[in-house]
C-alpha cells in the first residue's frame, strides 16, 4: 500500500505521494483514475513528489511533478506548491524550503500567522514564453467567445488568459471555458480566467483550469490575474485575490519582478492505495 495525504489550498485540492524513496509507476492512466470523484480518491490535481536533482543547503526540499485529471502534466501549481511545502516544513522543522518543478524553482516560506508565501518568480510576457501560436500582443489577444473578449496573457510556469469582466457571476463559465483551454491559439492549450475588479487592491476571480476544468482557487491563475490586471492600469502591484475557495494575496514585487503568493493550506485526510487496483 502507498500513502497518501489529501490537502488543499483554499478548496482547490490535491492527494499529495512520495515517491522520493522509490519510483511509484504513476502513469497518466493511473493518475486520472486517482483523480477520479468517483472511483479514486478525487482530487485537482495528483502530486508526486521525486528526489531534486540538487539541493538547497539548509533548506528542505523535493521535486514536485503535477498532474492533472485528464492524466496531463501542468508546469506549475500555486496552492499545490504551498501545500508541499507545509509537508516539508513539518518534516525538517523549518520555516523555508524550495520546490523544484519542471517550470523551475519555487522558494516557500512560513509567516507567523502559518500562512505560506511561494515565490512563483518572473510572469513570462512575451509570445513565445506563454506560449502563443503566432506572434501576438500579450496584452490585447485578439480571442473572443460570447460575451467574453480581449483577454491579456502570460505564463506563470503555464499559460494564463485573463479576461476582464463588469460582472463575474453573470458569465457561463462551464459553457465557454472548455473552448477557450483549447483555442488554436494556444498551442499547449490554456488556463483561462475572469476577473472582475472591483478595486486597485481588491480582484475577483474565476479559472478554468487547463485539464481539470472549473477549480475552487488557482494559486498560478491568481497570480496571472494580478499581473494582467496591473498591467492593463486595473490593479496596483498588490492586491486580495477572492476566488470561490478563499482569498489570496499576490503582489508583483517591483524590485525583481518576481510575484509572491500567499495564503493557507489544510490537510483534509490521510490514507493509502494500492496502486495496483489502478490501470497502468
Amino acid at each position: 500500500m502507498t500513502p497518501f495525504v489529501k490537502m488543499h489550498g483554499l478548496g482547490n485540492d490535491f492527494v499529495i505521494m512520495d515517491g522520493r524513496r522509490s519510483p511509484l509507476g504513476i502513469t497518466p492512466a493511473r493518475a486520472a483514475a486517482i483523480a477520479d470523484r468517483r472511483h479514486g480518491v478525487g482530487c485537482d490535481q495528483l502530486i508526486v513528489l521525486e528526489p531534486a536533482a540538487d539541493g538547497t543547503p539548509g533548506e528542505p526540499g523535493a521535486f514536485m511533478r503535477i498532474l492533472n485529471p485528464d492524466g496531463s502534466e501542468a508546469g506549475a501549481c500555486g496552492n499545490a506548491t504551498r501545500c508541499v511545502a507545509h509537508l516539508l516544513f513539518g518534516e525538517a522543522g523549518a520555516d523555508r524550503a524550495t520546490i523544484r518543478t519542471v517550470s523551475g524553482l519555487l522558494p516557500a516560506t512560513r509567516g507567523a500567522d502559518g500562512r505560506i508565501t511561494v515565490d512563483m518568480g518572473p510572469p513570462r510576457l512575451d509570445w513565445q514564453s506563454v506560449p502563443l501560436a503566432f506572434p501576438a500582443d500579450t496584452l490585447h489577444l485578439p480571442l473572443s467567445r460570447g460575451p467574453v473578449a480581449d483577454p491579456a496573457a502570460c505564463s506563470m510556469g503555464n499559460p494564463h488568459a485573463t479576461f476582464f469582466v463588469p460582472a463575474l457571476d453573470a458569465l457561463p463559465l462551464a459553457a465557454i471555458g472548455p473552448s477557450l483551454e483549447h483555442d488554436p491559439i494556444f498551442p499547449e492549450r490554456a488556463n483561462i480566467g475572469f476577473v472582475q475588479a472591483i478595486a486597485p487592491d481588491h480582484l475577483r476571480l474565476a479559472v478554468w483550469e487547463r485539464g481539470a476544468g472549473l477549480t475552487l482557487a488557482c494559486g498560478s491563475g491568481a497570480c496571472a490575474a494580478l499581473v494582467n490586471a496591473h498591467r492593463r492600469g486595473l490593479a496596483a502591484r498588490r492586491a486580495t485575490v477572492a476566488l470561490p475557495g478563499g482569498e489570496l494575496v499576490i503582489e508583483w514585487r517591483e524590485t525583481d519582478g518576481h510575484v509572491l503568493m500567499t495564503g493557507p493550506v489544510a490537510t483534509a485526510f490521510t490514507g493509502a492505495l494500492d496502486l495496483d487496483g489502478y490501470p497502468a
